[in-house]
């Protein structure tokens, strides 16, 4: 962009001037209009980069972006690419993992699946942050190698993503990697990602400088006993972002769900989420509220920070994956809609002779709902003295029963989500025929 200029000529009165000369600045010594001209040619200047840099119009969006991060395409997968693709502005396509022990796993995507959707799509690539040496030039010449096929494929992409969740140390090796690797690619867009430990380096300046673009991940990056989000540590994160970069970045959110497995000396043992794992140990479910979600990415859209060019959600929810949310809770929160449990719990009958009753949990409404804590089980009034002789029970799918001073109840033994949709059955009763039969309530809680 080209600023406009403003020439400026010292007057000199001649026989053809009068005294009514309509020549800006022209009454002026030489000295003082050139100084006035140059005040001038920097005021417009402000006033078209402050153009430039305006603020979204009024109800504009962020755009949302999605990773696939599955290795295999199931057909659940490709459903939720045509259910959502309305939606998304860009897909992040993992194309290959490089693991801690310096193992390559390739993923080939559907490609008849992805061009239907008709959207961009990031070649992402994930190293361990746990590999021990980082050999730039065979790690690069894999990446050029997956480009190329996916452009034999027919897939061409719009930018190159590096994943790699580095110690903030290894900082200085990796952006002479990634300036090594941008020259190799170009002229593709190199993006990458980046960690919330790094903002307290130095270093981070340079790595963002030689990116086109990055996301900042701001889930699982906390002490699993934390949680996988917490929205004040992120909203903090994201204005030390906003003001350390100058390219555009998103924010990744999350969709998902994890189980941690703690080995006997209370070290982590495994993280458990896209793909199940064969761990022992003691475990803990870790989900994030689809509800907890919904109002962080309304404060997004109202108020983003400087420079923030969109969101990108991890991952892709599918129907077979049993630890993301739902594919219709997702995009609800893509559209900014309301989100409506409708958690309700009910006691199904059996069919004929003495079999048993189901506990059933049934959620009737746009979105998935925590599980809840307890459900106890009452009996009708005038009848107390003889139910618990006659009904005998227990817990299933996650719950046992168990009994206090009010009663007996079914307990929750680890977290979860009951999808939108969704059914449960989380215990069973069989009662003497002839008596009342239970009455069940729902005690929700954390």
């Amino acid at each position: 962009m080209r600023a406009w200029s403003v020439q400026c000529r010292p007057f000199r009165a001649t026989a053809d001037t009068t005294t009514t000369s309509t020549m800006p600045f022209a009454f002026l010594p030489e000295r003082s209009c050139r100084r006035i001209c140059r005040g001038l040619s920097w005021m417009l200047l402000a006033l078209l980069l402050a153009a430039c840099s305006r603020a979204p119009a009024p109800g504009a969006r962020l755009p949302q972006d999605a990773y696939i991060w599955q290795r295999q395409w199931t057909p659940a997968l490709r459903t939720a690419l045509s259910a959502s693709h309305a939606h998304v502005a860009r897909w992040h396509v993992l194309a290959a993992e490089l693991g801690a022990s310096g193992r390559w796993i390739d993923i080939d995507p559907d490609v008849e699946a992805l061009a239907n959707t008709g959207r961009p799509l990031l070649m992402t690539v994930r190293i361990n942050g746990q590999l021990a040496r980082l050999d730039a030039a065979a790690i690069q010449d894999h990446l050029l190698e997956r480009l190329s096929a996916w452009r034999r494929r027919g897939l061409q992409p719009a930018a190159l993503e590096i994943d790699y969740d580095c110690a903030t140390a290894r900082l200085p090796e990796y952006i002479a990697f990634l300036r090594s690797l941008k020259a190799r690619v170009a002229p593709l867009d190199l993006a990458v990602t980046a960690l919330p430990t790094w903002l307290s380096s130095p270093q981070l300046a340079s790595l963002l400088a030689v990116a086109d673009e990055s996301t900042l991940q701001v889930h699982a990056v906390l002490d699993p006993r934390l949680g996988l989000f917490d929205a004040r540590l992120a909203q903090d994160w994201l204005h030390q972002y906003a003001q350390r970069t100058r390219r555009p970045w998103h924010v990744a959110l999350p969709a998902y769900g994890a189980r941690v497995s703690w080995d006997a000396q209370g070290r982590i043992a495994a993280v458990e989420s896209e793909r199940p794992l064969l761990a022992g140990g003691l475990g803990n479910e870790l989900m994030v509220d689809p509800q907890v979600m919904a109002r962080f990415v309304a404060q997004l859209q109202a108020s983003p920070p400087a420079g923030m060019a969109g969101i990108t959600w991890f991952r892709l929810p599918t129907g077979d994956d049993r630890r993301a949310w739902s594919l219709s809770t997702w995009i609800a929160v893509l559209e900014g809609k309301p989100l409506k449990p409708g958690l309700q719990v009910q006691l199904v009958a059996g069919q004929g002779g003495n079999t048993p009753s189901d506990i059933r949990l049934n959620n009737e409404g746009n979105a998935d709902v925590s599980l809840p804590l307890r459900v106890r089980i009452k009996v009708r009034a005038g009848d107390a003295a003889s139910a618990g002789n006659v009904c005998s029970g227990d817990g299933i799918n996650g719950y046992t029963l168990e009994n206090d001073a009010q009663g007996r109840y079914l307990r929750l033994g680890q977290a979860g989500l009951l999808r939108a949709g969704a059914s449960r059955t989380i215990g069973w009763l069989r009662c003497a025929e002839g008596g009342a039969a239970p009455d069940i309530t729902l005690e929700m809680g954390s």
